[in-house]
């Protein structure tokens, strides 16, 4: 009767979080359906065909630039040797710390108008405003530019993993046969790590949709900003449900993509795995194969840093300053309980998809992971619809019969947000907890059920003491992703509580991007953390 209590319980808790999870899906539906009904033809008629052309066209750069930059990269690291290469290997992971839209303000500066480069251009030349030419930032290529320089180490990590993986016979034949290392690559190599990159360029792509912070600050005009209007600047609740629902549309599509890939791609490295040998490059070879790992972080890294350093020294913003520790303080008790709700629901979703297995957990684990498709905009719309509701009816019914205000419950409350953070972020924490329990093995779990222990004590005495290296590494990804996050902050924070995301997006939009430097500075410092964990096992493996 305890092991058959503890199971259900289990049941009742996972079925909850899935039902969370769902929620916003089911409320953008909703809101979108019971708008009026001239909203759809109007947004037809004007904005919708530019965002929707927009946001194609920024995933489809964005999916190009990661492509090759982390596949290029991946191949070089891997089956190369190089001047710089061990270092190059490392650092090539570090631009994934930085937000998009820091480097967008850090270039902004140094690439605008009155900014350093231009200046210094006119300076030389004697020229003036319009005697020359020069590519404008502040555009749809700027935005995927800088999207792509921190989205880039999302498929070098996977596609340098899958070469890791790959036993050299196959490509040994390729050049037996007479191919080139270069033929070899393009038809041996590549399309037997071709899952692998597609799943780093289409988890790239729902990121570049998600983004909010660039894509606004350069005026580039995608479904992300369309909602954030509709829902502040025009009041429209209806038009920013519809654009939200023709977003999660688009999301969904990408996921689908997405697993699909997963699921089909499979290919056999075969038996003997014979470890691929580097080779050796010299001279010019040799340095434009540094050049090319360099350059990423050179743009994607050190020039930001310095950029935003140099921004920051004359910004006169005070960090140790009440208001600016604020936001610090906010900020920090948003991402690690965040994190903290966020682990503890994947454990409890993949210990009960472990020890039960059935259509339940299973499509509970699914729903779970579809919010990682979906952009903050769009959990923000979908929560705050359906709770708002809730919150007005209630009030309104203690109003009437106690003569009582209830006020906002949940609207704007931190519970609510850091709810929206869980969702975003819980298919990442699953991915984890899934990593470590793969070397779990069922017979531990056997073990003890015939001790004693029901299901919560699988849980507590056995999984959890052996995945905590896996679940705190979760946890400060979700951390950081939370520092990060900006559109779900903007839109569901509670009244006057600021976060360093926050202060920078506000005062990048005022155009004092010297004083944005510094909350955006300090964001990147605390993203280094979980970039640091996977430079490390990087370093662990990169001989294996």
């Amino acid at each position: 009767m305890k092991r058959f209590h503890a199971e259900h319980a289990l049941a009742a808790v996972a079925a909850f979080v899935a039902l969370i999870c769902a929620l916003p899906h089911l409320g953008v539906l909703a809101a979108a359906l019971s708008g009026q009904g001239d909203t759809l033809p109007h947004l037809l008629d004007t904005v919708l065909p530019r965002y929707a052309g927009t946001t194609v066209a920024l995933v489809v750069l964005v999916g190009a630039g990661t492509f090759v930059i982390g596949t290029g990269a991946a191949w070089l690291v891997v089956m190369t040797d190089f001047p710089g290469r061990r270092w190059l290997e490392i650092a090539l992971v570090i631009p994934l710390a930085f937000p998009a839209y820091v480097l967008a303000y850090a270039y902004t500066d140094l690439l605008d108008h009155p900014g350093l480069v231009q200046t210094a251009l006119r300076d030389l030349t004697g020229w003036g405003p319009r005697d020359y030419w020069f590519p404008e930032i502040r555009s749809l290529g700027g935005a995927a530019t800088m999207l792509t320089l921190v989205l880039y180490p999302y498929v070098y990590l996977l596609a340098r993993a899958a070469f890791v993986g790959q036993s050299a016979t196959t490509f040994y034949a390729a050049r037996a046969l007479g191919r080139s290392p270069t033929r070899a690559f393009l038809s041996v190599s590549l399309p037997m790590a071709r899952p692998a990159i597609a799943a780093g360029v289409l988890l790239a792509a729902m990121e570049t949709i998600a983004d909010f912070g660039t894509v606004s600050y350069f005026g580039v005009q995608t479904f992300a900003t369309g909602i954030y209007q509709s829902w502040f600047s025009m009041a429209d609740r209806a038009a920013a449900a519809q654009l939200s629902l023709g977003l999660l549309t688009f999301a969904l599509i990408l996921a689908a993509m997405e697993r699909t890939s997963r699921g089909r791609a499979r290919y056999d490295a075969g038996r003997r795995q014979e470890v691929m040998a580097r080779m050796s490059l010299t001279g010019a070879r040799a340095w434009a194969a540094t050049a090319a790992c360099a350059i990423p972080v050179l743009f994607g890294l050190v020039v930001p840093v310095l950029a935003l350093a140099f921004m920051a020294a004359g910004s006169g913003q005070d960090l140790l300053s009440e208001r600016y520790i604020g936001f610090v303080r906010n900020s920090l008790v948003l991402a690690a309980a965040a994190a903290l709700v966020t682990v503890g629901a994947a454990n409890l979703l993949g210990s009960y998809h472990r020890l039960r297995q059935g259509r339940l957990s299973a499509g509970a684990i699914y729903i779970a992971r579809l919010g990682y498709a979906v952009p903050g905009g769009v959990i923000a719309v979908g929560l705050l619809v359906p709770f708002a509701g809730f919150d007005n009816a209630l009030d309104a019914w203690m109003r009437q019969t106690f003569d009582v205000s209830t006020g906002l419950l949940f609207t704007g409350s931190i519970w609510l947000l850091v709810a929206a953070y869980m969702i975003r972020f819980l298919a990442a924490a699953i991915g984890a907890y899934e990593g470590g329990i793969a070397a779990v093995s069922d017979n531990i779990d056997a073990a003890a059920r015939v001790l004693g222990q029901n299901a919560f004590g699988v849980v507590r005495r056995v999984h959890v003491p052996i995945l905590t290296p896996s679940l705190l590494t979760a946890a400060l990804i979700v951390f950081v992703d939370v520092m990060k996050e900006l559109p779900a902050t903007l839109i569901m924070r509670p009244f006057n509580f600021d976060t360093l995301a926050v202060q920078a997006y506000r005062l990048a939009s005022d155009e004092r991007l010297d004083g944005a430097a510094v909350p955006s500075l300090v964001i990147a410092l605390i993203g280094l953390v979980p970039v640091a964990l996977l430079c490390r096992q990087v370093a662990r493996n990169r001989d294996s």
